[in-house]
């Protein structure tokens, strides 16, 4: 099957397409013929060689960790799934990642995708969706009534959490670019926060929870608007635990762990029109197409996800 691999850690250029074994799946897992799959910085900080100590993989690796597809093959002890269904996951974090035409996924991760979801507006969900999903309720807890702020609300993970801090009823503060404040609100911001004109700090206190998605100075200055027992989750740095406590409140890191029932979940949420994909930017499934790709992400100013297009048209 065609693939885009690393055979070397380093810049985009270490991108290559080859031709490389179709895999072949066990008794719990499904091939998936990829239609679409999607961007996240975990594909670039792998691909630097940032996460080598936490993931000892060999090369050649294929990157991606997103997929929407359909059914090609079904394991002997998978139930509830046959050959042709359409359905979207993400993939446990292995080499054999989802540049390709072709990817074995677990049935625990997998989720059936809703009957007017694209494949494009599917491959986005599936990592930044989940993230966010495990931030707000499995760490953060959040709930009806709760005050939440949510940085980058325009990017991948912000986008959805957003969506889904909304549905659970809580009064949610963003911070984003003036360009993307139209988007923001219309995904149910309640306040925008255009964080080149003011401070995030100087206008909000005694929120519940944040959500860090950039870390650095941002992470440790958003301690001064959590209330007394609130809390801190983040996506980037590690929090400093010291500092947490100077503040009196918690604070965790989150890793994301793929879980099938909880994508199901959101897709749920998506039937039901509660929540979206939002897609800044589409590329092709080349070389080329990947590396513009993780040109933008580096970026970390793209709106929305980047979607990676397997089929001249995946819908």
């Amino acid at each position: 099957m065609k693939a885009v691999v690393i055979e070397q850690y380093g810049g985009k250029e270490q991108l290559n397409e080859k031709e490389v074994p179709t895999p072949e799946i066990n008794q719990e897992q499904v091939l998936i013929e990829i239609h679409s799959t999607s961007i996240n910085p975990i594909d670039w900080k792998v691909r630097e060689g940032y996460l080598k100590e936490m993931l000892d993989w060999n090369f050649p690796i294929i990157l991606g960790w997103d997929v929407s597809g359909t059914i090609k093959e079904v394991g002997d002890q998978v139930e509830g799934y046959q050959v042709g269904d359409r359905v979207f996951a993400r993939p446990a974090t292995t080499p054999n990642g989802t540049y390709a035409e072709y990817v074995a996924v677990e049935q625990d991760l997998l989720a059936h995708m809703p009957e007017r979801l694209s494949f494009e507006d599917a491959a986005a969900v599936p990592l930044a969706g989940l993230t966010a999903w495990q931030c707000l309720f499995d760490a953060a807890n959040v709930e009806e009534g709760d005050k939440v702020l949510i940085h980058a609300g325009s990017g991948g993970v912000g986008s959805y959490a957003i969506q889904l801090a909304k549905w659970a009823g809580a009064y949610v503060a963003t911070t984003a670019s003036g360009k993307n404040g139209e988007l923001v609100k219309a995904l149910g911001a309640d306040h925008f926060i255009n964080y080149k004109e003011e401070n995030f700090y100087d206008v909000l206190d005694e929120f519940d929870v944040v959500l860090d998605t950039l870390g650095g100075d941002i992470q440790e200055q958003s301690y001064q608007v959590l209330r007394k027992g609130g809390k801190l989750v983040s996506i980037t740095d590690v929090p400093d635990e010291d500092q947490a406590k100077e503040y009196g409140v918690e604070a965790e890191h989150v890793f994301l762990n793929p879980k099938g029932e909880q994508l199901q979940q959101i897709a749920h949420l998506i039937s039901e029109g509660k929540v979206k994909s939002i897609i800044g930017h589409k590329f092709p499934f080349s070389e080329q197409g990947l590396k513009d790709a993780h040109e933008l992400s580096e970026t970390h100013h793209a709106q929305g996800k980047i979607v990676i297009q397997m089929k001249p048209s995946a819908c």
